[in-house]
């Protein structure tokens, strides 16, 4: 499951001056994913269930 939208990925690393290899977008959606997992960690560690921006 893809939690990116990889053609904004694309534009914002063209803004860049940059170019994306066909991968990229896939590799960000991991990292998003691994990144709220542990986000809902600590949230769920500190009693609550709503997970906050200061959770990331």
């Amino acid at each position: 499951m893809s939690y990116v939208v990889a053609s904004k990925v694309k534009e914002l690393v063209k803004h860049h001056d940059m170019m994306s290899a066909g991968d990229l977008s896939d590799a960000l959606s991991a990292a998003v994913e691994k990144l709220v997992g542990e986000a809902c960690g600590r949230a769920k560690a500190n009693g609550r269930k709503t997970v906050r921006g200061h959770d990331l």
